[in-house]
């Protein structure tokens, strides 16, 4: 097409406007999009279908992640949590039982606040499902055993929290499947001894809080103190481990025991092993039957005695009762050496003092006059005369 002025132009996009002049070029005018009323309200409904629904007596952020049901008097978990939950807090409520397999649609939730309940026992599955959890509080409850199967299902678990409950032992195998615990709190239980083998998978423990339970440091820690040993000397931190009884110990921290207080643990031991390879033999009684008397003729060979064994003098088995031994013993001894001194001494004075009485009495005799005397002076006169 050829202008006005003779150049060649292209044709624009628009309206050809005719008339009588001639035409003309007008650029049109694109209309802009305009999002219609109802997909504004169909985007904002897809979203709020996405997002996870919060259960009913809880509050959860905008993404369900963290849902907080803590404090709400519960007495039973809330039902429909989100499948999403990374932290669930349970805790100030009224739960007393957790059932099988209780968090089991909640695969990726990796802390679990369970403390100031009133849980007094907890089922093998309790955990079940819960791989990637890393922190459990089960704080202020009143648990009183554990299955030792109950943390196998969490591998990934770094801080566990028992503080404040009854219990009064740990199960062998309790910790076996826990090789990324980091910080353990037996704070305030009733336990009075541990079993080194116990705590021996916790590899990479670095603290260890034990404190406020009455501790009986006897032969059933020993082996324990030398975990505790180990333990610092890779760098683990301890609160304390302060010793009930014996009376001797009281208020003293097991490391700061000795090893030589427990040198009698090793004799009884022995005493112990020694007793499990002797076959065992019938039973001695006081009342055993006498023996038939041997009927006349050739004397037979004597045969084994059979009689009951004299029966060892029993050892102390504790460290209270070894001292208390060696006091009593020695004040035995003392009271019989000051009484032999008394009576040696009463017997010097007392033939101190005859010795004197004899001495005064001869000198007395001649003054007294002496009738035995003059009877021989008698006899010897008339024998003169």
């Amino acid at each position: 097409m050829v202008g006005p002025e003779g150049i060649s132009a292209r044709p624009r996009a628009g309206n050809w406007m005719g008339g009588e002049g001639g035409g003309s070029w007008r650029p049109a005018v694109l209309p802009s999009p305009v999002c219609p009323p109802g997909l504004t309200c169909w985007i904002a409904l897809c979203t709020a279908e996405a997002l996870p629904a919060c259960p009913l007596p809880c509050t959860c952020d905008g993404h369900g992640l963290q849902v907080d049901c803590s404090g709400r008097g519960l007495t039973a978990l809330p039902p429909d949590l989100p499948a999403a939950t990374r932290t669930l807090l349970l805790l100030n409520n009224r739960l007393s039982f957790l059932p099988g397999g209780a968090f089991a649609s909640l695969s990726g939730l990796q802390r679990l606040d369970l403390s100031n309940n009133f849980l007094d026992g907890l089922p093998r599955t309790a955990f079940g499902e819960l791989a990637n959890l890393t922190e459990l509080q089960l704080r202020n409850n009143s648990l009183r055993a554990l299955d030792p199967e109950l943390l196998r299902p969490l591998p990934r678990l770094r801080h566990l929290d028992l503080s404040l409950n009854g219990l009064a032992r740990l199960p062998p195998g309790l910790f076996d499947g826990l090789p990324a615990l980091r910080s353990l709190f037996l704070r305030a239980n009733r336990l009075q001894s541990l079993d080194r083998r116990t705590f021996e998978p916790l590899a990479g423990l670095q603290l260890l809080q034990v404190g406020d339970n009455p501790w009986e440091c006897d032969c059933h820690l020993r082996d324990f103190k030398h975990w505790l040993e180990w333990f610092s000397y890779r760098g683990g931190r301890l609160d304390q481990l302060t010793c009930t009884l014996p009376k001797e110990l009281r208020g003293k921290d097991m490391r700061a025991v000795p090893m030589e207080m427990f040198n009698y643990c090793s004799q009884l031991d022995g005493q112990q092993s020694s007793a499990g390879l002797e076959v065992p033999g019938p039973p001695c009684t006081k009342a055993s039957p006498e023996p038939p008397k041997p009927k006349p003729g050739p004397e037979p060979e004597p045969e084994p005695s059979t009689a009951c064994p004299q029966k060892q003098r029993p050892r102390p088995v504790s460290v209270r009762r070894a001292i208390g031994t060696v006091i009593i013993a020695g004040v035995v001894c003392g009271v019989v050496c000051i009484m032999m001194v008394v009576a040696a001494a009463y017997g010097c004075i007392y033939a101190s003092l005859m010795a004197k009485y004899h001495r005064e009495l001869k000198k007395r005799q001649p003054l007294m006059g002496d009738p035995e005397g003059e009877h021989e002076d008698q006899k010897q006169i008339s024998s003169v005369a």
